[in-house]
């Protein structure tokens, strides 16, 4: 049984924490040059990446804007606030992000999972892997070939798709949180400096989601937002579809 001081504390760190959400947008992502995403009618959204994107996605069903097919994450979140703010414009989300997946597996899928969508607007978020997957020897990937798959998935998603609006997550992790610990660092801070290096090459917006959940922090510790230090929570989805919003100055 929960103890009514016990719900009391929870509920009051809840609306807390549901005030400062804003508040730590707001510091991590202030005000930039970039020019907010204009949509046209029926224009298509693509949210692309690994698990942090896929977050359990219904993967048979090829409709846009259905809660199964957004997945439980950032990704619908960010959606959610889209179809009500951009109702007029009538907009086509699809989530096509799969756990697991590096950059060349994107790019092994881009031509159904992408191309063939024409999306008007096009995240991506990936890189945690890339890195991860080399730290526990699953995978031989380097600093230098994310880079290298990221840029030439770029120029292909170009060379289809001139008028694309790319926006660009990098990948992040909060330390000390279970799987992320001392002997991630400094080689994963160069995945993250490679994801802005790309994004500045390609005119895309970039979303620091590093610089995001570092500032969570001062609010709650990284376990509230991440369960694995990877992985976001509720509230850490949340945070990161108010960045993505923010940061394309779509709501």
């Amino acid at each position: 049984m929960i103890k009514r001081r016990d719900f009391l504390k929870n509920t009051t760190l809840t609306a807390t924490l549901a005030l400062s959400i804003p508040q730590i947008v707001e510091a991590a992502i202030p005000e930039f040059a970039a020019p907010a995403i204009k949509l046209n009618q029926g224009d298509v959204i693509l949210f692309q990446g690994d698990s942090i994107t896929d977050a359990g996605r219904k993967k048979e069903s090829k409709t846009s804007n259905q809660m199964d097919n957004l997945g439980y994450g950032y990704a619908l979140h960010a959606a959610a606030e889209l179809l009500v703010s951009q109702s007029a414009k009538r907009p086509e989300i699809y989530n096509k992000g799969i756990s697991g997946n590096k950059v060349y597996q994107l790019a092994n899928r881009w031509d159904t999972d992408c191309l063939e969508l024409k999306p008007s607007v096009l995240s991506i978020l990936i890189g945690v892997n890339d890195y991860w997957h080399k730290h526990n020897g699953k995978y031989d990937g380097t600093t230098a070939i994310y880079e290298k798959d990221y840029r030439a998935l770029l120029e292909r998603t170009k060379k289809a798709l001139p008028n694309v609006k790319l926006v660009i997550g990098e990948p992040f992790a909060v330390k000390d949180v279970k799987a992320v610990d001392n002997s991630w660092y400094p080689e994963f801070d160069e995945y993250r400096a490679a994801a802005k290096k790309i994004a500045n090459e390609f005119g895309a917006i970039f979303i620091p989601y590093q610089q995001v959940f570092d500032e969570a922090q001062k609010h709650a510790p990284g376990s509230y937002w991440t369960g694995d230090g990877v992985h976001p929570s509720l509230p850490g989805a949340k945070l990161m579809a108010n960045a993505w919003l923010k940061a394309t100055k779509l709501a």
